[in-house]
C-alpha cells in the first residue's frame, strides 16, 4: 500500500463503509453518504483547508471523481455539526483498529483550544457559558476558549478524549472520562497513565487504584520522588508532540467554530484525522507513526 492522500482516504472510506452497513433510514437515500461525508471531513483536515466553502471548491479540481455529489457550504456544515456522534464513534471505531490500542500505557494531558480574542466575542458567542478564561502555564498566556483534555497512547493515538471548560481542574476532566467510558479499562489490569503534576491527588489515586489504574506523575518538590519517576521525562515529551501535531499541522486552534456543536465536529475532525493517519501508518509498516507528511499535499 501507498502512502498518499488518495490511498489513505480509499482505505478509510472501505474502513467507514464497512463499519457503518447499510443506511437504517427509511426512504431514499442521501445523496452524500455518511462514510463519504467523514472520508471528506478527513481529507479537509489532512491538507489543512479551514474554509469549508474553499474546501468544496478545491475538492473538485484536486481530488476529480472521488465524491460524485458535492453538498453546497451551508449543507456540509450542517452535516458534519450533526454528525459529531458520529465522528466521535468512528475515532474509536478506527483506533481500535490497530495494535497500538492494546498499549498498557497512556498519556494525558490538557492543551488550550482557543475560541476567541476579543471581548465582544466573549460576550456575544454562543459559546459563552462553556467556553472561558483560562491560563496557559506552558505558553505564559491568557486565552479564551475551552481545554482539550485528551488521554492517548505514547505513539499519539487517541483513547479517549473531552472539551471542557478552562475552570474545570484537569483532575474532574480525568475522571469524568473515565467515567463515560468504562469499558475502556474494565478489560485491562494493570493499566498506567502518565501525567504531570496538574494530576496529582490522593483521592484521584484511590479513585484510579479501585479500577485497576496506576497513575505515575512528577512529586512535589518538597516530597521524596517515587522509585520509577526519573522514566517520566520523555514520555511525558511525547504528549507535548501530539498536541503539536494537533496545532502545528492539523490547526486545532483555527477550528473556525462558533457554536457548542461546531467546534465539538471540527475538533473530532482533527482527532479522527490523526487517528486515520496513524491507523494508515501501521498499516503500512511506516517507520514514523504519527507522520502526517505523506498526507498533508
Amino acid at each position: 500500500m501507498k502512502t498518499d492522500i488518495n490511498t489513505l482516504l480509499t482505505a478509510l472510506y472501505v474502513k467507514i463503509d464497512d463499519w457503518l452497513g447499510r443506511p437504517r433510514r427509511v426512504g431514499r437515500p442521501a445523496r452524500l453518504s455518511d462514510a463519504e461525508l467523514l472520508t471528506i471531513a478527513v481529507a479537509q483536515a489532512l491538507l489543512g483547508v479551514r474554509s469549508e466553502a474553499r474546501w468544496l471548491r478545491f475538492l473538485p479540481a484536486h481530488l476529480p471523481g472521488a465524491f460524485p455529489y458535492l453538498p453546497g457550504q451551508s449543507g456540509y456544515n450542517k452535516r458534519l455539526r450533526a454528525a459529531l456522534p458520529l465522528l466521535k464513534r468512528a475515532i474509536r471505531v478506527v483506533a481500535a483498529d490497530t495494535d497500538l490500542w492494546h498499549d498498557d500505557v497512556w498519556v494525558t494531558d490538557s492543551t488550550p483550544v482557543e475560541c476567541g480574542r476579543s471581548r465582544p466575542t466573549a460576550q456575544r458567542s454562543d459559546l459563552a457559558g462553556w467556553a472561558g478564561y483560562g491560563y496557559c502555564a506552558s505558553h505564559s498566556r491568557w486565552f479564551w476558549g475551552l481545554r482539550l483534555h485528551l488521554v492517548c497512547t505514547p505513539s499519539g493515538l487517541p483513547i479517549a478524549w473531552s472539551l471542557a471548560s478552562p475552570r474545570v481542574d484537569d483532575r474532574q476532566a480525568l475522571t469524568a472520562i473515565l467515567e463515560e467510558n468504562p469499558a475502556l479499562f474494565s478489560a485491562r489490569t494493570g493499566q498506567l497513565i502518565i501525567a504531570d503534576k496538574g494530576y496529582i491527588s490522593a483521592e484521584l489515586d484511590r479513585w484510579l487504584a479501585e479500577r485497576g489504574i496506576r497513575l505515575l506523575r512528577p512529586s512535589y518538590r518538597n516530597r521524596t520522588p517515587r522509585p520509577d519517576e526519573h522514566l517520566l521525562k520523555p514520555v511525558r515529551q511525547l504528549i507535548e508532540s501530539v498536541n503539536n501535531t494537533l496545532k502545528g499541522q492539523l490547526d486545532l486552534e483555527l477550528h473556525g467554530g462558533r457554536s457548542i456543536e461546531g467546534v465539538g465536529a471540527r475538533i473530532a475532525q482533527r482527532l479522527l484525522a490523526m487517528t486515520a493517519a496513524i491507523w494508515h501508518n501501521r498499516a503500512t509498516s511506516q517507520p514514523v507513526t504519527r507522520s502526517l507528511i505523506a498526507y498533508d499535499h
